[in-house]
């Protein structure tokens, strides 16, 4: 009895650990640290082009937030808070020169022109990582046949999408598949942060003002700190408490001299 006893109990011990081995695999596969041997999938492009373009896309992101939404700003007022250990060039987002005049809003499409100045400065990486997807392919023994006509960028709440316009064909061991849906999705509070950047321009461009109060009792998850220097210029920083992001702009309207 004891010897059956313990054979059972040997071989509930195997079972349980083919279950969750076979789990784990399942979960790793799925996440593509990897290869997926039954299915023949031995790389991910989405999972090898975000490794390639993640890093590049928060550098944009980042430089975007600390000038206003131009990575090369024009209209701007430089500026050094106590925190940073440079001065910045923070674009005017509503602007006008005469002193009594409300602001202009100079980017109404503030979304679509942030999706372009990151489109710009990642444009060259991500050839560069298609083409090294590509490379990567090859090694593997697949006979790769790609399809290249840039890219699109579209800011959404919580992320951002890259999508490749393009696709991939493979063949090994004479099979085919084709990849078409090729892209990028980075989480980001990007565009949560625009929703109410856009809010606080519309509000000095009608209202030379914006109140700052009673915003963050209604969002109490965002916090907003206003600036105004010797010149009357304003710098906004719009940020979200839970996460590290940030948005900072400038504003010059309705200046009593």
């Amino acid at each position: 009895m004891r010897c059956n006893k313990k054979g059972q109990l040997t071989i509930f011990i195997i079972v349980g650990i083919l279950i969750v081995g076979t789990i784990a695999g399942f979960f790793l596969i799925r996440q593509g640290l990897i290869p997926d041997i039954i299915g023949g999938k031995e790389i991910n492009p989405n999972s090898f082009l975000e490794a390639c373009l993640e890093e590049k896309i928060s550098e944009a992101v980042n430089i975007l937030s600390m000038q206003g939404g131009n990575i090369n700003p024009k209209l701007y007022k430089r500026f050094k808070f106590e925190e940073d250990n440079q001065y910045w060039n923070i674009s005017y987002l509503c602007y006008n020169q005469n002193s009594y005049d409300m602001c202009v809003n100079q980017v109404p499409m503030l979304v679509n022109h942030l999706e372009k100045e990151i489109e710009n400065y990642i444009r060259e990486d991500v050839k560069i990582c298609f083409d090294e997807l590509e490379h990567s392919l090859e090694k593997q023994n697949y006979d790769v046949k790609k399809k290249y006509e840039g890219f699109e960028i579209n800011l959404e709440l919580n992320k951002i999408i890259l999508k490749i316009n393009g696709g991939l064909e493979l063949t090994k061991l004479d099979e085919t598949t084709i990849q078409n849906n090729i892209g990028v999705i980075i989480n980001s509070r990007l565009y949560n942060l625009l929703l109410i950047v856009n809010e606080i321009v519309n509000s000095e461009a009608q209202y030379c003002d914006f109140n700052i109060n009673s915003y963050m009792l209604m969002y109490p998850e965002i916090k907003i700190k206003l600036f105004i220097d010797g010149e009357g210029v304003k710098i906004y920083i719009v940020e979200e408490r839970d996460v590290e992001a940030s948005f900072r702009f400038a504003i010059r309207g309705c200046i009593i001299e």
